[in-house]
């Protein structure tokens, strides 16, 4: 159809750019210094979340889980969450790992 009715529907972004957009007031190079430290932290948090102790995987957890909610990773934020009602839950752990690669290439595709 023309108005694209049938189309399918597009995924959501992995970081509300809205949202972060409001976060840092609008300041284009405030949102792209905050992002390289949100991607930073995150590949940390997918290197070492694997193979954590129960105890360090909570913190790891909780840790991203505020920082993703501030940039606007919501999808990694409630992940993160799920994590920490269930750290040993194996698949909970690999869709983190999951969404941090894919919010990570995304801040890489926009920031070139």
């Amino acid at each position: 159809m023309p108005g694209g009715e049938t189309s399918d529907a597009r995924r959501a972004r992995p970081i509300d750019l809205a949202h972060l957009s409001k976060q840092t007031m609008g300041d284009r190079d405030l949102e792209h210094e905050i992002l390289g430290m949100f991607a930073e932290q995150a590949q940390a948090v997918r290197r070492q979340i694997g193979s954590a102790e129960v105890k360090q995987r909570l913190f790891l957890a909780h840790s991203l889980k505020g920082s993703a909610r501030g940039v606007g990773a919501f999808a990694i934020a409630e992940c993160a969450s799920a994590i920490e009602d269930s750290p040993t839950d194996r698949i909970v752990v690999k869709r983190l790992v999951r969404l941090i690669d894919e919010a990570c290439d995304f801040i890489a595709s926009i920031s070139r």
